[in-house]
């Protein structure tokens, strides 16, 4: 946090989810602990590399600078700028829809996600339960003692 203090484009905050940073923690949708966020305040971004010093000063000296946004228009390129003048042309009502309808999306997404991992989760552990059962009742068939008949036969054919 030190190293950043003075940067005019970078800043590095801790945030204590639990206490008053909590409306701040579910606006950026932090929804496990410890997050890293970066990008613009408005529209953080998930961190997903290592978490070592290292990894997080090569990060930030190749990411934490100023990027295309409807304040740095001119850091944008063609598409970008086309887009986000899009978007500032729209009234605050159908913006307003708009993001709505991204962000029921995205969570819709999320459910999906949480759905289909919970059913895989369930199928495995049906699965497990099938092997599980299954070989013991593959040992309770006799497998063991077939195992100890046939190497005393070895034993036994061995001697003579």
């Amino acid at each position: 946090m030190a190293e950043y203090a003075d940067s005019k484009t970078a800043g590095v905050f801790d945030v204590d989810c639990t206490t008053s940073g909590k409306s701040l923690c579910e606006k950026a949708g932090v929804r496990g602990y410890p997050s890293i966020k970066y990008g613009d305040p408005n529209n953080l971004e998930d961190y997903k590399g290592g978490r070592t010093m290292e990894a997080l000063q090569e990060f930030a000296k190749e990411n934490l600078k100023p990027m295309c946004s409807p304040a740095n228009l001119d850091l944008c390129d063609a598409e970008k700028k086309a887009q986000l003048e899009g978007f500032m042309a729209m009234d605050d009502a159908a913006l307003n829809a708009e993001i709505k309808a991204k962000k029921d999306e995205q969570e819709t997404l999320e459910e999906t996600f949480k759905t289909d991992v919970k059913a895989l989760q369930d199928k495995y552990q049906q699965l497990q339960k099938d092997k599980d059962d299954g070989i013991a009742n593959v040992k309770k068939s006799g497998l063991g003692l077939m195992q100890a008949v046939m190497a005393h036969k070895s034993k036994v054919n061995t001697e003579l």
